[in-house]
């Protein structure tokens, strides 16, 4: 079943406990930090918008890149009712396509867990750097391997809100680094009746060292990670990393068609 489905349309209110304003600045500080302030930035895995529409207000031109359809009408309604000039593209990261190059690439909520296979992330690694101005920045995060075996393990959490209500059935197996939830969604309706949704959901995690590999192999230049929303090292008990590395490749071969 496609990842997001339903549950699209209550994501956000699920998704209330995130300080998307707090990520926002964290990601626009090490933007700036590198001397981003305005101009392209395309966001891989966009979901509904909140960051997207968050970069748009403060400065850049935005493009957001999602495979749900679900996802990106959401999205959509955030963009209309907020008057943002924001491209949305309906396209899977492993083989989105853009019409030039941007000056930054981010991807955060785990979007990059959901890339199961070394190969495909590898690839995906490949377009970024593809569609990076020379020099340009990529900046993700990641589920670290100690949230998965640590913290969300084989359990079950439920919740009930007054939007509605979820079950989230998760199992890792520490072998293959493969994280699986369930989740059983419960939509309340103007009849007072609930509808129940499902959907199954898969994530991989990956060692530090293993992105290193992946990006290099990829042309990439691997820059440097944080322990999430600072600029230290990572720690044993992360339980989220960001990952930034640089456009490599573009400048050399200019200089080689110049001579």
């Amino acid at each position: 079943m496609e990842a997001y489905g339903e549950f699209a349309r209550v994501y956000d209110l699920f998704m209330s406990d995130v300080d998307y304003d707090s990520w926002s600045e964290y990601i626009i500080r090490l933007l700036r930090e590198d001397g981003i302030k305005d101009g392209l930035v395309l966001e891989l895995g966009c979901g509904t918008g909140s960051l997207t529409t968050r970069l748009a207000k403060a400065g850049y031109d935005m493009i957001g890149v999602d495979n749900s359809p679900a996802m990106l009408q959401e999205a959509m309604e955030k963009k209309e009712e907020q008057s943002l000039d924001i491209l949305y593209l309906m396209q899977d990261m492993r083989e989105f396509e853009l019409y030039g190059t941007v000056k930054a690439v981010v991807s955060i909520c785990d979007s990059m867990n959901y890339i199961t296979e070394e190969e495909d992330l590898l690839e995906v690694f490949r377009l970024v750097n593809n569609y990076l101005d020379p020099g340009g920045l990529f900046l993700f995060d990641l589920n670290t391997i100690y949230k998965y075996e640590k913290l969300l393990g084989d359990s079950t959490i439920a919740e009930n809100r007054p939007e509605g209500s979820f079950i989230w059935d998760n199992e890792y197996d520490p072998e293959s680094r493969i994280n699986v939830y369930e989740l059983a969604l419960f939509i309340p309706r103007e009849d007072g009746l609930y509808e129940k949704y499902e959907e199954e959901h898969y994530q991989r995690a990956y060692t530090l060292e293993k992105i290193q590999s992946l990006l290099r192999q990829a042309g990439m230049e691997y820059v440097t990670a944080y322990d999430a929303f600072t600029e230290e090292p990572p720690r044993e008990g992360s339980e989220r990393i960001y990952i930034l590395a640089r456009e490599s490749g573009k400048a050399e071969n200019c200089k080689e068609g110049e001579n």
